[in-house]
């Protein structure tokens, strides 16, 4: 059987999402805005895998048990490729980005000890806001704070599932983090 799209993830707390919602709703975001549900910063994508291999994910993701609870701060935000064709506009790390990868590390560790192939882009933590298409300007936007604070005691496995409205995510396996 095979199981995806997955991805592994930290998600904001409900006073985290507040604040984003609301340093964002007066900003001009264009694209396809990601709801507040969804809001998440992936630590590792694995796409569609086999049960063998997810199940080998799980088990080397598992290690992010030993680390320890720590504070994220969102700062100011930013755009992929670059600014002047955005083709995703997000949000960036201010504080906890030492953390955030240390553990995507330990889960691309668990995806390239489950036979998946590994990373090639570094890692540089992000809350998605919006997707745009086709690519846009949004220099005036960069920079501007998203200030949201949580503390991230736990990383979520997700499934991704396609539906009229857009994707939904679907937690699949929580690891606890020390507190």
């Amino acid at each position: 059987m095979v199981v995806g799209p997955l991805f592994a993830a930290v998600r904001p707390g409900q006073d985290a999402v507040l604040s984003i919602a609301d340093a964002t709703s007066c900003l001009p975001i264009p694209g396809r805005l990601s709801p507040p549900e969804n809001w998440h910063i992936t630590l590792r994508y694995l796409a569609r895998v086999d049960e063998v291999a997810y199940e080998r994910f799980l088990h080397g993701l598992e290690e992010v048990t030993a680390a320890g609870a720590f504070r994220v701060v969102l700062g100011g935000i930013g755009a992929f490729p670059n600014p002047t064709r955005a083709t995703v506009v997000w949000v960036g790390v201010a504080e906890g980005e030492e953390e955030l990868a240390h553990l995507a590390d330990i889960a691309e560790e668990a995806a390239v000890g489950a036979g998946l192939p590994p990373e090639e882009r570094p890692y540089r933590p992000h809350l998605t806001l919006s997707r745009v298409r086709p690519p846009v300007d949004v220099s005036g936007l960069i920079g501007e704070p998203v200030r949201a604070r949580w503390l991230v005691d736990s990383v979520v496995v997700y499934r991704s599932v396609r539906g009229r409205e857009g994707s939904r995510y679907e937690p699949l396996e929580t690891f606890r983090l020390k507190r």
